[in-house]
């Protein structure tokens, strides 16, 4: 999927400013949750630094904040799972779990459980125009194993 593609030559008639043109800006890449163990580092710098203070003569309170930033830190880090499955393999995942050919289809990326482990939860929608059914299907972000049964759906008319 290589995103919505606008010509050059309408981007300029139209006067299309470079931060929405996505031709200059690139793909979108979902930042890593391992980005968290670098809070946790920094939230162990501070129980450390809180519990040198109170061996050094400072407040015994500085004890207890010790013991919750290190908490804190220790979440930071059992929270940083590698995503291993990019949206585009989730996309395809989804679109091999469903009982029809996929048209349009989505990819977003949510957090389940203590650990917040991630996970993509895919929309496709049916080839044909209009679709006529669609389909969610949960693809986990660490392992690219499929979550349960895809569920499916007609699409309710718009006509009026």
């Amino acid at each position: 999927m290589d995103g919505i593609e606008i010509p050059r030559e309408l981007a300029d008639a139209e006067g299309v400013p470079e931060d929405l043109d996505s031709t200059v800006a690139g793909p979108y890449e979902f930042p890593s949750p391992t980005r968290r163990r670098t809070s946790g580092m920094f939230f162990g710098a501070g129980a450390v630094l809180a519990a040198l203070g109170a061996a050094l003569g400072l407040p015994a309170g500085l004890y207890v904040l010790a013991g919750v930033l290190a908490v804190i830190g220790l979440f930071h880090f059992l929270s940083a799972w590698e995503l291993n499955t990019t949206a585009e393999e989730a996309l395809a995942s989804a679109g091999r779990e469903v009982s029809f050919p996929v048209g349009h289809a989505s990819a977003a990326v949510t957090f389940e459980g203590w650990r917040s482990r991630p996970v993509w939860h895919v929309l496709v929608y049916e080839a044909d125009d209009p679709p006529v059914r669609r389909g969610l299907v949960r693809v986990d972000a660490v392992s690219g194993a499929v979550l349960g049964e895809p569920f499916e759906e007609p699409v309710l008319s718009t006509e009026y």
